[in-house]
């Protein structure tokens, strides 16, 4: 699935990640250790002349049709019916999106207690990489949003969760971004995506549970964790 992430990126960061040349901020981005839905997030789209532009919106789809904010859960969208939902199928065929992160965290339950343990997910040496996902902007209400689109879990993290973000490696940026590219094409696109094999992952601490902590520690292994 995908229930937090984690954002410590710079904007030196970010400008690498996407390769852009101008020149970065000279106020740094904040770091973000503990995202949880319905929180501003920042995420990159082609502007109308086909250059990336970072834009920033809630991490929970408002469609551009809805009269007032959604109560079900559209933080994440299924690959399966993405193109179909009525909540998602306009974004996927004209606002796709790439929100960067480098981390995520999802839960196992706790034999013993009953609790539910914090797993962080990410890239070997803590390298960023971006979801793919879906932007919106909704003039009734006055927001922009956007989702994060997730597949089957992979065999390698399957034991952590049955269901993955869809993590896009940074050769298909331009190509999942190009909205000429539709229908079974596109979404070959987002099941060709095997970056998310390349994980590893770790147990943090509960404290992450909650999603007013936002502590420095949240990427912190616990010991004997595995």
């Amino acid at each position: 699935m995908c229930g937090r992430f984690t954002n410590e990126l710079t904007w030196p960061d970010l400008f690498a990640l996407y390769n852009i040349h101008n020149e970065a901020p000279k106020s740094n981005a904040q770091p973000r250790h503990n995202i949880a839905p319905t929180q501003d997030v920042d995420f990159v789209h082609l502007d109308k002349a086909g250059n990336l532009e970072f834009d920033r919106g809630r991490w929970w789809l408002v469609p551009f049709f809805a009269k007032v904010l959604p109560r079900n859960a559209m933080f994440n969208a299924r690959i399966e019916t993405v193109d179909t939902s009525g909540a998602f199928r306009e974004g996927f065929k004209t606002r796709r999106c790439l929100i960067p992160a480098d981390g995520y965290f999802e839960w196992t339950k706790n034999e013993v207690d009953g609790g539910k343990d914090p797993w962080l997910l990410r890239l070997p040496e803590g390298r960023p990489f971006s979801f793919a996902g879906i932007w919106a902007h909704n003039d009734n209400l006055g927001v922009t949003s956007c989702t994060i689109i997730t597949a089957p879990a992979v065999p390698e993290i399957e034991h952590i969760h049955t269901r993955m973000p869809i993590i896009l490696p940074p050769e298909a940026y331009r190509t999942w971004l190009n909205t000429e590219i539709q229908g079974k094409d596109a979404k070959a696109l987002l099941l060709d995506a095997q970056i998310d094999r390349q994980l590893e992952c770790h147990r943090v601490g509960r404290e992450v549970n909650s999603v007013h902590y936002e502590g420095t520690d949240t990427k912190k292994p616990l010991i004997n964790s595995l």
